[in-house]
């Protein structure tokens, strides 16, 4: 052994010598990396963020739906046959059909400048708005069961009850004006809530799983709503043959807010409280709290003490009656037509799409509503005046859905930071 000690290591720091070891002398010279500005930040988050993604996806659906314009423009089948010998009658070809599509579609949804004065002009707006309520409110109940987890795909079936439910009241009780009108849309409320309440039910004590549920009471809901049409006994006409109730009384129609003229009505103005109450509901109450604690870990909340099957039936309740309420909608919004087995009119299925849109916030559920209110009226509008088929609108709603279902796509096409680098 060896009474030598050992020298000390000069890159090795010590209490009393004070010294600084190498990998310290190396951090202090590395300079440090400088904050991100808050502009830097900002453009981050939006770049990284959901609503931009939803945004590019309308655009995305758009540009398709362009191609597919041209593909049906018979001018410029046309002119695509001799492109290379005068590329400019192809071009020109194009840019009409374009704009003259999109043109009707802004003067279809928005305001006509073909008008001979401003109240002719703001009639597509008051359009828009008409068909925007009942896609803002399914959207609503669609949007609040994914916020607890659950996926509410039974639209139909709760609006085909709801409006049953509504216009029989409508039909065959008679009340006061005011009165008679409460009572029906309360009817299609209970009516859609009922329904949509089974799924919960059956959830929350079975663990059945709430898709297939919901996709079946549709077919169950669909074929109750034919029997009672079919039967002069529950709701259809007098004298009818045809599966159709007798048209609404008038004091149980929803009221028009801007006159005779329009035809909008307070339909839309429930579905914008419906938002209020919805964002409300999420944003500072507990139970709304419950359902967001729900939907992103049932497990963890239930570890919390929250009672989770109870929580899947009340957010499938309010969900139905929110759905309710656009089956509500259709059926007392006019005094000349009656409940049909069609009176959901494809909404109970767009209002996934609307609820994908808007991110399940109520917020964004209201611009997407009416975008896709939009949508339907102007469609319209494109076909009357430019020939282009109605088909092209739906094509456009389910591009939407698929680019809104594939995320990293639409980063990858843009060249968005991927929102894990966040």
């Amino acid at each position: 052994m060896s009474d030598q000690t050992p020298e000390p290591d000069p890159t090795t720091s010590t209490p009393e010598s004070g010294g600084t070891s190498a990998a310290g002398t190396a951090t202090a010279d590395r300079p440090t990396p400088p904050e991100p500005g808050r502009w830097h930040s900002m453009l981050r988050e939006i770049t990284t963020g959901n609503a931009l993604v939803a945004v590019l996806a309308v655009l995305l659906a758009v540009v398709v739906g362009s191609l597919m314009i041209l593909f049906t423009d018979d001018r410029v089948r046309e002119t695509i046959g001799y492109v290379t010998a005068r590329p400019s009658d192809f071009f020109s070809a194009a840019w009409d059909a374009i704009s003259g599509a999109y043109s009707a579609l802004f003067r279809g949804s928005i305001y006509n400048t073909r008008a001979e004065d401003v109240t002719t002009g703001i009639r597509p707006l008051t359009e828009t708005l008409k068909f925007a309520g009942p896609l803002i409110a399914a959207g609503l109940g669609v949007g609040l069961a994914f916020r607890a987890g659950l996926f509410n795909i039974g639209g139909r079936g709760q609006m085909l009850l709801a409006g049953a439910a509504a216009g029989w009241v409508a039909v065959e009780v008679d009340l006061p004006a005011g009165l008679h009108l409460v009572v029906a849309l309360a009817a299609g409320l209970l009516a859609g809530a009922l329904w949509a309440g089974i799924a919960g039910v059956l959830k929350a004590r079975t663990g059945a799983h709430e898709v297939i549920v919901t996709i079946m009471l549709n077919y169950v809901g669909y074929y109750l709503v034919f029997y009672a049409l079919s039967s002069q006994s529950i709701l259809q006409a007098p004298g009818s043959v045809n599966p159709k109730s007798s048209p609404m009384a008038d004091s149980a129609v929803l009221p028009r807010i801007l006159g005779d003229r329009f035809n909008l009505h307070l339909g839309f103005v429930l579905a914008l409280v419906a938002v209020a109450i919805v964002w409300w509901l999420l944003n500072r109450s507990a139970l709304g709290f419950r359902f967001r604690a729900v939907g992103e870990n049932p497990n963890a909340a239930r570890a919390a003490g929250i009672d989770v099957g109870r929580t899947y039936t009340t957010v499938m309740l309010i969900a139905g009656a929110l759905v309710g309420l656009a089956g509500a909608n259709q059926v007392l919004g006019t005094v000349t037509s009656g409940v049909t087995v069609d009176l959901d009119a494809g909404i109970g299925f767009d209002a996934i799409t609307v609820a994908l849109l808007g991110r399940s916030r109520p917020l964004g559920i209201l611009a997407a509503g009416l975008l896709f209110g939009a949508l339907k009226a102007g469609g319209f509008a494109m076909n009357a005046s430019q020939g282009i088929p109605v088909d092209i609108v739906l094509v456009v709603q389910s591009l939407i859905v698929l680019f809104l279902a594939a995320p990293p796509l639409v980063r990858a096409i843009f060249r968005l930071p991927a929102k894990e680098a966040q």
